[in-house]
């Protein structure tokens, strides 16, 4: 065996891995192997600057998972691709070449963002290589390929053709910012500070007060509302009130879903404040009044008042208002208000035409598909099903934006539908028109939401759009990694397409990570200057102290980026290149020859190795890799270093006082102990792991540890007698250490006796000439019921 240098270069080292894997192919899914298929739905990254510390963190737990599975004898399917058709690429895109979207040529802007999406692509992908992600980076999808395009048309084609999506003109979220539809699950609640005000409506002669956050709607309000219980407001059944400032009158109705005891029991229904409004607005046949443009700023039917954005006309109305006296108190409240999770934008609802999936009446199956997939952790399939159960609108799936997949659709000027045949996809309805269609027709300007794009991902990666057998054989897949923030649009949104298309759910397993917060228990962000770049981490510490930190935390815990743990990764990486070494050292003329029998501290040791194979492996396979690392962990740092090495050097020293056989035993258990070490850590700490093997075993296995076998849990080593006597053995080593450490001598003093009590004799017998050796003790006697020493000369710190 090849000596290990002194010191562990891990720059060094993760740069020729990181090359070697991709030059070597060595995570490549092999397409002609009859080994059994595990196939991941990886997720996709939005391109939108690069990687975050969120992303290094649940990345890192996949890719764990993956790693073990490979080494158990899988062929991973591992896939990478990059989610580049959303509006973060556009965001992206928009910053870096200074221009906005809407302002250019659609052809242009296309032209623009499929080029910068090209360039920012490999140094975007790279963060994932060095953080030594084990993907098969040499067939990486793009959700703005022409392959992807034409497996998202096929899919909207086929929901179609079954029924399952439309087109409406209707009531929709919208994001004034972005200029386009949303869906519901886009939403992010945000507590907002802002003021109730207490406004005055007149129903003839009489005052009537309405509470309102939102004066600026006034020329929108086509309604007021009360609850048919409240004696306050029983005579104005059938009233009329008219709209301070603005004069238009509207029906006063009651109805059960208004709260009496919010602010004064009078509702003001506007077109369109939130869902209420929207809901009401339907159910009483109510006037369309249209106040607010899609850019977010009031409308020329709003007087003087247009062209302001929605921030300026509530102040100004609100001074207008007070102005003529009919502004009451305006009360300063914090309450939480629905923005766009892209950009923070308070959402806005108008009526426009957008395409839709109809989820609302398949909830049922929507949930039950849930039950078809193991859950880690457990508890977030509740969150899952209660986000189906409290859906309120079908899933809109339209966006009014230039880069994106077309839908394929065309109109007629009566308004009928025309969709293209599935062999002329990939189609733009802009530039192309649809086989055997005559006549003028309209394209859709539309693009399919990214979203219901990336829902595809299963079908994307199995090649389903071009009938790929692969999809057969490995659709459901095998599990579905992500954060739990996203598990209401894309696990939702994944699971729905599943149930669509195939009647069944994506996968057998979905693991779910937690969020990255910063010491203190915060969410991240750039406002906050909490941000931790994973970049300057694994520059810094390495790549493997990185991915030992994030597999510190459980499958679903937010855990706080504390650099302290960063550290003790290295230090571990550090430890293991430092036992690593010594151990190969003391292999240097071992030839591999069994010994003809084992001493009991070897059986210990290889014994203690079965418990941490058959736990590590049980717990790998229930995705709880935090308890695989942290029983390997305690066992190398505590078990192999602190005592096994150090009970073994006089016998590999002394062979001429031990006897050989007694060397070779150590050698024996020593060189399967840090194989199997090794390989144990080795889906947490790729990089060290590899260097190591590439020194110690590569020549007599597979070139990679990573696609070597996992170790096997050997019954046969299992040995409860030697466990006892090894047990015992480093209880007393532990005492002897303390005792010396108290006295403030060096552990190499000697132990001139060593008193044991007469209960461990039976099991220290089998391991006592090891015991002499390592505490240096002269004499053991076995006598009374504790444990006593006598130090000899001491040699002093």
């Amino acid at each position: 065996m090849k000596e290990l240098p002194k010191t562990y270069d891990f720059k060094a080292s993760e740069r020729k891995w990181k090359e070697a894997w991709e030059a070597n192919k060595t995570y490549a899914f092999d397409r002609k192997s009859n080994k059994p298929v595990y196939s991941i739905d990886t997720p996709p990254p939005t391109v939108s600057g690069k990687m975050h510390i969120g992303h290094s963190f649940s990345y890192a737990h996949e890719d764990f998972i993956a790693r073990f599975h490979r080494m158990r004898g899988k062929n991973v399917f591992y896939p990478f691709g990059t989610d580049d058709n959303g509006l973060a690429t556009d965001r992206l895109v928009e910053k870096t070449k200074k221009v906005k979207a809407k302002s250019m040529k659609r052809e242009d802007y296309l032209s623009l963002a499929h080029r910068t999406v090209q360039e920012i692509l490999p140094g975007f992908i790279e963060d994932w290589k060095t953080l030594g992600m084990s993907c098969d980076f040499t067939n990486p999808y793009s959700t703005i390929s022409e392959a992807v395009q034409k497996a998202s048309q096929k899919g909207f084609l086929e929901l179609h053709k079954k029924g399952l999506v439309y087109r409406k003109e209707t009531p929709v979220s919208w994001c004034p910012h972005c200029q386009t539809a949303i869906a519901q699950a886009e939403f992010e609640n945000v507590d907002m500070t802002s003021h109730f005000n207490d406004i005055i409506f007149k129903s003839g002669a009489e005052d009537l007060i309405v509470a309102t956050t939102r004066p600026e709607l006034l020329p929108a309000c086509v309604g007021l509302f009360y609850h048919p219980a409240d004696e306050r407001y029983q005579h104005l059944k059938g009233s009329f009130a008219k709209v301070p400032l603005f004069g238009h009158e509207v029906p006063i109705i009651a109805d059960e879903t208004v709260a009496m005891d919010k602010g004064t029991g009078l509702m003001m229904c506007c077109t369109f404040g939130d869902k209420e409004d929207i809901e009401k607005w339907h159910k009483y046949d109510l006037p369309l009044r249209v106040v607010i443009t899609k850019d977010g700023r009031m409308n020329e039917t709003t007087g003087t008042y247009a062209g302001t954005t929605l921030k300026e006309a509530r102040n100004a109305i609100k001074e207008d208002l007070e102005r003529e006296g009919l502004l009451i108190s305006s009360k300063p409240i914090t309450h939480p208000v629905n923005v766009h999770e892209r950009c923070g934008t308070d959402i806005e609802f108008l009526n426009t035409y957008q395409w839709f999936v109809n989820v609302l009446d398949h909830k049922q199956a929507l949930i039950k598909a849930a039950d078809d997939i193991d859950w880690h952790p457990p508890h977030m399939k509740t969150r899952y099903v209660h986000w189906v159960e409290n859906l309120n609108w079908d899933w809109c799936i339209s966006r009014q934006r230039h880069f994106g997949i077309p839908f394929p659709v065309w109109y007629t000027n009566d308004g009928d539908v025309i969709l293209p045949r599935e062999e002329q996809l990939p189609i733009d309805p802009l530039t192309d028109r649809p086989a055997g269609h005559q006549g003028e027709l309209i394209p859709e300007h539309d693009v399919i939401d990214t979203w219901a794009t990336s829902s595809l991902t299963p079908q994307l990666a199995l090649g389903w759009a071009d009938n790929n057998p692969l999809f057969k054989k490995a659709f459901p897949m095998d599990v579905r990694p992500q954060a739990h923030d996203i598990i209401r649009t894309w696990a939702f949104y994944t699971i729905t397409r599943g149930v669509y298309h195939e009647k069944k759910a994506p996968w057998k397993h979905i693991m779910i990570s937690g969020f990255v917060l910063d010491p203190k228990g915060n969410k991240m962000s750039k406002s906050r200057g909490n941000v931790i770049n994973p970049q300057d981490v694994m520059d810094k510490y390495g790549a493997d102290a990185l991915r030992y930190w994030a597999a510190g935390s459980k499958l679903g815990d937010d855990q706080p980026y504390m650099e302290k743990d960063v550290q003790t990764g290295a230090k571990t990486v550090n430890k293991l290149w430092n036992a690593s070494r010594f151990a190969l050292m003391q292999l240097a003329d071992y030839d591999g020859t069994k010994p003809k029998a084992l001493l009991a501290t070897d059986k210990w040791m290889l014994s203690k190795l079965q418990r941490i194979i058959k736990e590590s492996t049980a717990t790998y396979e229930s995705y709880e890799y935090a308890k695989a690392k942290s029983l390997v962990d305690n066992f190398f740092w505590n078990t192999f270093c602190d005592h096994y090495l150090e009970i073994i050097k006089d016998r590999i020293y002394n062979p001429s006082t031990r006897g050989e056989d007694a060397k070779r035993s150590a050698q024996h258990a020593l060189h399967r102990s840090l194989q199997t070490i090794l390989k144990l850590f080795a889906p947490i700490m790729p990089y060290v792991t590899e260097e190591i093997y590439s020194y110690a075993y590569a020549k007599d296995e597979k070139d990679s540890i990573h696609t070597s076998d996992w170790p096997a849990y050997e019954e046969k080593l299992m040995d409860e007698a030697a466990e006892q006597s090894g047990d015992a053995l480093t209880e007393v080593v532990n005492h002897v250490r303390r005792k010396k450490s108290e006295a403030n001598v060096s552990l190499k003093t000697p132990v001139t006796t060593l008193a044991l009590p007469r209960a461990l004799q039976k099991a220290l017998r089998p391991v006592e000439e090891d015991l002499k050796a390592v505490t240096n003790a002269q004499t053991i006697t076995y006598e009374g019921d504790e444990l006593a020493i006598e130090l000899g000369e001491q040699e002093k710190k």
